[in-house]
């Protein structure tokens, strides 16, 4: 079940919000507390939500959470045994890095290994990719990580780590949320009319951004990668790598927005996962600004454990390498996404050492948006080609003018894609960001746009059945 579709606007999400908030009414006429009830319904109808596309993996998100629920209780029995503690905590993210190991990279490493020794070393097997198993499995290894470390604690409650770990707003594509960002939330959290108005407004803009923009993005950029890459025109190529830019970050981002508007309207806020990654005047702000859940994971679990910055400029530089070297493959078992997460951190490695001081004197800024726009931009390639001689093949059609165009772009995409991606480019960060909030803030303005968004976005869900999320596939 995905956001932007007709069961979850109409029956789902509805039949949810009703019940939850009856239940609130209802323990509060009797004088008790409802949070317990409505935490056990939000676990039931997050299991449903979850079990509605992918019944057939339940059993692994539920042997997920009865794992990192023992490894917490086992860390916390451990006591000050610091010996028994870094054992628990090393059999259970091990057990959690082969449960995603084996559903994500298996036919992968099979692949690799069987063509290195050219023999079938490891059978290539029918695995189906469980739907967000990226997502979950890092948000529990958060927990036991940060459990060890002391900066939370344990929870004693099955159900309440089960609803952490499930919660259907961010269960399926994040953004990836750290226990101890959201523990006091599940115990007690604070539900009013202002809140749940916010969520609303949050959830339209980014079912908005989804359906009106990334799915129409979605169009255009598939209707080029879909062409035989030799024959590409260079005009072509760009208008498909804009285009696919405008379509992954309007189609994540729109997802972000939806989950923390969901989330308040339950009472919980969630941290922010975009801010206008495009406007990034470097490599490393891009990383600053986008899919800051999963850049913050890795920081915090990755990259600072390795030893940061603290072990001298060439550790740094291969601690990067390492932490995007793993960012590409969290993303996709396949060298191209590899090829795209060792690309930015090259680039990131190149900002260290030299760059970065020249981008910081560069006293003419625009220069500055452009080569990390363009950086970016051949990143995405890597990212959407299916191989790596396709991504070569389309980054030559880029950069060496060839084959005049036939048809005009307006003729290839039509009207309504063009003037969409114009909005896109528009709203991605040229117009200026205090305008869009003062304009956001306004309670008329919003009266305005929040109904309109959602009438045109049923009008086109309704009409049209290419609803595509990238982010799934991760």
């Amino acid at each position: 079940m995905v956001f932007s579709s007709m069961i979850f606007l109409w029956i789902f999400l509805p039949l949810t919000l009703i019940v939850y908030y009856a239940l609130q009414l209802l323990t509060r006429a009797a004088g008790k507390d409802g949070q317990t009830l409505q935490n056990i319904w939000l676990l039931l109808m997050s299991v449903l939500f979850y079990s509605w596309g992918e019944p057939r993996y339940i059993v692994l998100l539920i042997c997920s959470i009865l794992l990192n629920f023992a490894g917490g209780m086992g860390i916390h029995f451990a006591g000050e045994n610091l010996k028994t503690k870094k054992a628990v905590l090393a059999v259970c993210v091990c057990l959690n890095l082969l449960l995603l190991g084996y559903f994500k990279y298996y036919n992968f490493a099979a692949g690799l290994l069987n063509g290195l020794t050219g023999t079938e070393t490891l059978p290539v097997k029918n695995i189906v990719l469980p739907i967000g198993i990226s997502f979950y499995t890092f948000q529990a290894m958060s927990y036991v990580i940060d459990l060890y470390r002391g900066k939370t604690r344990v929870q004693k409650s099955f159900y309440k780590l089960a609803l952490y770990i499930t919660f259907f707003p961010q269960l399926i594509a994040g953004p990836i949320v750290r226990y101890r960002d959201i523990a006091e939330q599940i115990d007690q959290r604070t539900l009013s009319v202002e809140k749940f108005t916010s969520g609303v407004q949050r959830f339209v803009l980014g079912l908005a951004k989804k359906v009106l923009i990334a799915n129409t993005m979605a169009k255009g950029a598939d209707l080029i990668f879909d062409m035989d890459f030799t024959y590409l025109n260079t005009t072509l190529a760009w208008a498909g790598i804009i285009l696919y830019a405008l379509q992954i970050y309007y189609d994540f981002s729109g997802y972000s927005d939806m989950a923390i508007g969901l989330g308040r309207m339950f009472g919980f806020e969630f941290l922010e996962n975009f801010n206008l990654p495009y406007i990034s005047a470097s490599v490393r702000e891009f990383w600053r600004r986008w899919h800051i859940s999963l850049s913050t994971w890795f920081k915090e679990y990755l990259y600072i454990p390795l030893g940061g910055n603290r072990k001298g400029n060439m550790r740094t530089y291969l601690n990067l390498l390492i932490v995007f070297f793993a960012t590409g493959l969290w993303h996709g078992a396949g060298e191209t996404f590899v090829v795209w997460g060792l690309f930015h951190g090259l680039f990131l490695v190149l900002e260290r050492i030299f760059l970065g001081k020249l981008l910081d004197k560069n006293p003419i800024r625009p220069l500055n948006h452009i080569y990390t726009l363009l950086i970016v931009l051949i990143g995405w390639v890597f990212f959407r080609a299916d191989t790596l001689p396709q991504a070569g093949e389309y980054i030559t059609a880029m950069f060496c003018p060839r084959y005049p165009l036939q048809y005009t772009l307006t003729e290839l995409f039509g009207r309504r894609c063009l003037v969409t991606a114009l909005f896109g480019i528009l709203f991605a960060g040229v117009l200026p960001a205090g305008l869009m909030k003062r304009a956001s803030d306004n309670a008329v303005f919003r009266l305005l746009y929040v109904p309109v968004l959602l009438f045109f976005c049923i009008i086109l869900l309704a009409s049209d059945a290419y609803n595509p999320f990238i982010y799934f596939r991760f």
